[in-house]
């Protein structure tokens, strides 16, 4: 009899959430997988029905102790993409932190925000707030009218250059700041 416990629970979501992955081509993935991972797909291989279901009890507490450990990290697409747009406008390393084979990753080209402030740098020109916490600071003189409450559009420019427009307003150049 199967049980809905947190540990199934965990474990039917690891399972959907590598399914896009076997269909895509094997030599995109690393070549080894964390070894509490491993335990739980090699229980698949048993025949009888209480050995596998005893393996799996043992390995998927296995796994949900690495996580809450945070020894291993679960995320799906949806949570790495918001990750990514989080990242946006800071130069980072190419790791394949995120999934997807080198070069193959999705690329995030522009974001839609709000602006939760605003405020003259010491150069006058305006520093922005995201509703997200980001900050950009605007390194053109073009006007932008900027005010808590109006939309943003952040996209990339040539040369790893950003562009913003804030309330469908004109392109000014801006920069990502560190937080």
């Amino acid at each position: 009899m199967l049980r809905s416990t947190p540990g199934c629970i965990a474990l039917a979501a690891l399972a959907i959430a590598a399914a896009p992955l076997a269909a895509r081509d094997k030599s995109a993935l690393p070549k080894e997988l964390p070894p509490v991972f491993e335990a739980v797909v090699n229980c698949r291989a048993l025949t009888s029905d209480s050995e596998r279901l005893a393996c799996y009890d043992r390995s998927v507490a296995a796994l949900a102790a690495a996580r809450d450990k945070e020894d291993i990290v679960v995320a799906d697409r949806t949570t790495i993409r918001e990750t990514k747009k989080g990242l946006f406008g800071f130069t980072l390393p190419k790791l394949r932190l995120f999934g997807g084979a080198e070069g193959k990753e999705e690329e995030i080209k522009e974001i839609e925000s709000t602006i939760s402030a605003v405020r003259d740098s010491a150069d006058g020109l305006a520093v922005f707030t995201l509703a997200d916490g980001a900050r950009w600071k605007q390194t053109d003189g073009g006007a932008t009218f900027a005010r808590p409450g109006l939309s943003i559009h952040i996209k990339r420019g040539a040369l790893g250059s950003y562009l913003a427009s804030v309330d469908k307003g004109a392109f000014v150049r801006v920069v990502r700041l560190s937080q």
